[in-house]
């Protein structure tokens, strides 16, 4: 089995440049093996002294300093992160010298290694991921829900396809999505279909007024765009996230990327690909 070295990125965002920098600088290490741990939202004095104590006890468990990629605006927080115990890049230093002295062999220095198929089996777990939620989307296939990794919630035009679609392409989650339609609302439950796999769901909400607006581009002049209709929808949907215990957000003004790196932190879902 090849050496595998610990790498932490750790961002006061969702995390995702420095994961791709750091996937990018790595691929350039043949024959080594990485286990990836990502800490976004790293915004606070309070988090940044719990990334540290994760940090110094990879250390400890390996006995041999992790690699930490940064992206830190806060000069203080930043500061709380460069530890002792561990090599610490961050995008205003060299990456390549570095890594080089502290793996003990050079770089391939391949040009567009990042972008390759070095590792088939990561590929075909992306692609997997994407067939399968191209398959289940809108509550195509509820049967075989038991197969999600995660299971997205909510209105009509509230984001979860393309979530869905990012989360598979980018981390090689299995991601559902099963819209809640106006027959499913007015008894504040759960549809059945669901019921077996509370676990794995996750809600996406919206502002009532954002999502009229979706609508109407898609369905103007209808009840199905209409303010007070979106209002309704809402409201009724995240009374069934508040009362069966669903985590929600609300993706009113975040981006996919920013809703994708959310769900995962905040589902403890660990991506299969980097």
């Amino acid at each position: 089995m090849p050496h595998r070295r610990t790498v932490f990125v750790v961002s006061d965002r969702t995390g995702i440049t420095a994961e791709m920098l750091g996937h990018s600088l790595l691929s350039q290490f043949e024959g080594l093996e990485f286990r990836r741990v990502t800490l976004p939202f790293i915004d606070s004095p309070e988090k940044a002294q719990q990334a540290a104590a994760q940090i110094r006890a990879a250390s400890e468990n390996d006995h041999e300093r992790p690699i930490v990629f940064s992206s830190m605006v806060n000069e203080g927080i930043r500061s709380m992160l460069k530890l002792d115990c561990a090599l610490n890049l961050d995008f205003f230093e060299a990456f390549i010298a570095p890594l080089e002295r502290e793996l003990g062999c050079a770089s391939s220095h391949t040009v567009g290694k990042a972008h390759s198929v070095a590792n088939f089996n990561e590929y075909n777990a992306r692609i997997e991921a994407v067939n399968f939620s191209m398959a289940h989307d809108d509550g195509i296939k509820p049967r075989d829900l038991a197969e999600a990794d995660i299971i997205l919630v909510g209105v009509s035009r509230s984001g979860k396809t393309p979530t869905c679609l990012y989360m598979a392409l980018q981390f090689g989650i299995k991601a559902a999505n099963y819209p809640l339609i106006p027959e499913d609302l007015g008894e504040i439950k759960l549809p059945a279909a669901l019921a077996p796999y509370r676990h794995k769901l996750f809600g996406l909400t919206i502002a009532p007024d954002r999502l009229a607006q979706i609508r109407t581009e898609r369905k103007p002049n209808s009840k199905y765009a209409s303010i007070d209709n979106c209002k309704f929808e809402t409201a009724e949907v995240e009374a069934i996230f508040r009362r069966e215990g669903v985590p929600y957000i609300n993706t009113t003004s975040k981006s996919v990327e920013e809703i994708s790196s959310t769900i995962l932190h905040q589902a403890k879902l660990e991506r299969k690909v980097f």
